[in-house]
């Protein structure tokens, strides 16, 4: 990804927000924040046991207050089956697309 600074110099890199996290990578890469991801929905690249479309149901912030999150709760639509992964899990695009596709 390309980005361009206050003097108008274009830069290629990851964009890094507040508290040092990664929010935007390169364009090949879902763009997201993990603050934000609740109620978001995703859609499995190659589903399995018919579980395609899946919400993000909780955020799950570490134990010591001011750590970065880590993992997420995702839920499939068909099944109610709720897992935990890790949120970076999401910019896979050979993975998993943003809403539902």
């Amino acid at each position: 990804m390309t980005t361009t600074t206050k003097n108008g110099r274009a830069r290629a890199g990851p964009v890094v927000g507040r508290g040092g996290q990664v929010v935007m990578t390169c364009a090949t890469s879902n763009a997201l924040s993990p603050k934000k991801l609740l109620h978001t929905k995703w859609t499995a690249v190659s589903p399995r046991n018919k579980e395609k479309h899946f919400l993000v149901t909780k955020v799950i912030e570490p134990e010591p207050a001011g750590l970065p999150v880590v993992s997420i709760e995702i839920e499939a639509v068909h099944s109610k089956r709720a897992r935990i992964i890790g949120w970076r899990e999401l910019t896979d695009v050979a993975r998993w697309r943003r809403g539902w596709v």
